[in-house]
C-alpha cells in the first residue's frame, strides 16, 4: 500500500504562554532551526507542525511566517493565541475569524483619523471546518483544564488586530475598534461594549 503525502500545519504564537499551549498538544517534538529561527517540530493526528513563536508585534510575526511557508510550504497556516476581546469573548472561549481588520489603516488628516480598515479573508475550506467543529463538543477536551470555563463557547466570526495592545475599553484605540468593526459588520458591533 503506497504511503500518503504528509500534511503540514504551521503554527505562529507570539507568547510563550501561547506556545506552550500549542506545543502541550504535540507531546514529543524537536527543535528545527531555519534561517536562524528555531521551529519545534512534532506530530498532531497525521499532521506534521511547525511551531514558532515570533514574539510580539505584526511585523516581526509576518516575517517569521513567511520564512515558515517558504520552508514548510504548509497545507494550513494559523497564527494562535490568547488575544484580546470584547465584553462576549472570556479566557477558556475559542475564536476562529472569518476576516481580520487592520483597524489601524486609514488616513490621519487635521480633524480626525478617518479608518479605512485593510480586511484580509479566512480561507472558506478553514471557516467551514470550524463551523462544524464548533457544533460538536470535542473542541472542549482540547481546551487547557487551567482556563477553561464551564461556559467556554467557541465564536466563527471577524476579528480586529493591529499593533497595540488595547488595555482598556477607554482607550481611544478601543474606541476605534468599535467604530471601524460597527462600519464594517453593524449587526455584531453596533452595541459592543468595549
Amino acid at each position: 500500500m503506497p504511503q500518503r503525502p504528509s500534511t503540514t500545519a504551521v503554527i505562529v504564537t507570539a507568547l510563550e504562554v501561547e506556545t506552550h499551549a500549542v506545543l502541550r498538544h504535540l507531546g514529543k517534538y524537536d527543535v528545527e532551526t531555519v534561517s536562524g529561527t528555531g521551529f519545534f517540530k512534532g506530530q498532531f493526528e497525521g499532521w506534521d507542525v511547525a511551531v514558532v513563536e515570533a514574539g510580539p508585534g505584526n511585523t516581526g510575526a509576518a516575517a517569521i511566517a513567511v520564512r515558515a511557508l517558504e520552508h514548510y510550504k504548509p497545507h494550513v497556516a494559523l497564527f494562535v493565541g490568547v488575544a484580546g476581546g470584547v465584553k462576549d469573548v472570556a479566557i477558556g472561549d475559542v475564536v476562529v475569524a472569518t476576516k481580520v481588520y487592520g483597524y489601524e489603516s486609514g488616513k490621519d488628516t487635521a480633524e480626525s483619523f478617518q479608518s479605512r480598515p485593510d480586511v484580509q479573508n479566512t480561507a472558506h475550506a478553514l471557516e467551514q471546518r470550524a463551523r462544524v467543529i464548533r457544533q460538536g463538543s470535542d473542541w472542549k477536551s482540547r481546551l487547557d483544564p487551567a482556563v477553561m470555563h464551564e461556559d467556554s463557547a467557541f465564536f466563527v466570526a471577524p476579528i480586529a488586530a493591529g499593533e497595540k495592545v488595547v488595555a482598556s475599553k477607554k482607550a481611544a484605540t478601543a474606541k476605534l475598534i468599535k467604530i471601524t468593526m460597527a462600519m464594517r459588520s453593524p449587526s455584531r458591533w453596533k452595541e459592543a461594549d468595549f
